[in-house]
């Protein structure tokens, strides 16, 4: 595995009773050489479901468009979001990879 350090929000506040397949979370990913990542985290499930939400709210001209995570995950799991952050890191930095609006 990477060397990264990972807060999550979903540890950090009390997210029981949420479905970790169908919920969203903010994490930071601190890296060794001192850059700082905040990104904003979907599950591919909660996609669909902040769509409805919009619909029902009148959001987002009710649901027409939705403002992107950073990234999306099948779950919000710390074993999951490891893997992918390693993944990422594997692939270049994360801010090459991802959305640039992540640098904190």
């Amino acid at each position: 595995m990477e060397d990264f350090e990972l807060w999550l929000e979903f540890e950090n506040v009390d997210y029981s009773g949420s479905d970790v397949e169908n919920e969203f979370c903010n994490i930071q990913v601190d890296l060794p050489d001192g850059r700082h990542y905040g990104i904003n985290v979907w599950t591919y499930k909660f996609l669909n479901s902040a769509i409805l939400q919009d619909e029902k709210s009148g959001n987002n001209l009710n649901g027409l468009y939705l403002p992107s995570p950073d990234l999306f995950v099948r779950e919000l799991t710390r074993d999951c979001i490891e893997k992918v952050i390693a993944d990422i890191l594997r692939h270049g930095d994360i801010e090459n990879v991802l959305n640039p609006s992540v640098i904190l």
